[in-house]
């Protein structure tokens, strides 16, 4: 049946996902969860528990603990294996949690897959090597040496901001080897997920950025690894859930009205963008650690202007 906007959301509040699939749990809405902070810049894990469940409990699969958008290059080894525990504790079950697990060393990648495997997590998100421009053979090693923890790996191709680009064939050649399960795809061609069908069709495509998801639901994808359903869960599912439907009477004008803010997910400003969204919906949001520093001027207005038009518009 077809409904709007404003309704779509509202059916889909405070109701548990039951399209979740237990069996490949990196699929569906798993979101990277931007991390509360208090004043002080200390992890607020009480916001962040209630985070999660809220999440959950309004139409979102899972969750992606330690990506970029929780600010991971500024957590301590500590903070961040707390994290990932907060995160399987409030979600009910290990397997809805996809804890970022890029780091510098494919050793310290691999242990940090380990702790997941050992915290019951479903699946991990790894970036390709990061600290310089890795050829092939570096990335294949890469991911090899992470799948030996013996958790499902996604893989996260972003060269945008790594410099190392996660092609369809390498992509394929990845899945071949036993060393990914899918991909998030942050590229935003759209291109790939047709050729990527055609190399590997057994390889889950993940959409990677939230200003491509109807085209990339529409190709095909079968998740998405989301950011600005931490402001808007209600309606970020009802519009994901249309758009893999191939509803398009439903996704695209739900799609048209939230893309003004689903954009800013694409930028530089990402994180403090989606966190002032978050406090704008009554949800803590709160500060970012350096060297990330908050909103001004015209950026900060356009994400405010954003937000608060996507609220009077009934979304949620």
């Amino acid at each position: 049946m077809t409904t709007t906007p404003s309704n779509s959301a509202t059916s889909t509040t405070s109701t548990p996902s039951t399209n979740w699939n237990s069996a490949r749990p990196w699929r569906g809405i798993m979101v990277a969860t931007a991390l509360p902070l208090r004043a002080d810049l200390s992890v607020d894990y009480d916001a962040y528990a209630e985070h999660v469940a809220w999440l959950i409990e309004n139409g979102c699969d899972g969750v992606v603990p330690n990506g970029s958008l929780g600010e991971y290059q500024t957590l301590t080894d500590e903070e961040r294996a707390r994290v990932v525990d907060v995160a399987v504790a409030a979600a009910g079950s290990g397997a809805r949690v996809m804890p970022g697990v890029a780091a510098y060393g494919s050793a310290e990648s691999r242990r940090w897959a380990e702790q997941a495997a050992e915290a019951g997590c479903g699946s991990v998100l790894l970036l390709p090597p990061n600290a310089y421009r890795a050829e092939e053979e570096a990335v294949r090693a890469h991911y090899a040496e992470v799948a030996k923890a013996g958790v499902p790996v996604v893989a996260y191709n972003n060269p945008i901001d790594t410099k190392v680009d996660l092609i369809p064939a390498l992509l394929a050649q990845l899945h071949q080897e036993g060393n990914i399960v899918a991909v998030k795809e942050f590229t935003g061609d759209v291109r790939r997920a047709y050729e990527l069908a055609e190399l590997a069709p057994e390889l889950d495509l993940l959409i990677g950025a939230d200003d491509v998801l109807l085209e990339l639901a529409i190709a095909g994808a079968v998740g998405w690894i989301a950011g600005y359903p931490n402001a808007f869960p209600a309606t970020c599912s009802a519009l994901y859930h249309a758009a893999v439907s191939d509803d398009l009477r439903t996704a695209l004008p739900l799609y048209k009205s939230l893309h003004p803010l689903l954009r800013w997910d694409s930028k530089t400003e990402f994180v403090q963008s989606i966190k002032l969204s978050m406090d704008i919906t009554g949800r803590h949001g709160g500060p970012v650690r350096p060297p990330r520093t908050p909103l001004t001027g015209p950026v900060e207005a356009g994400v405010r202007d954003a937000t608060e038009k996507a609220i009077a518009d009934g979304h949620h």
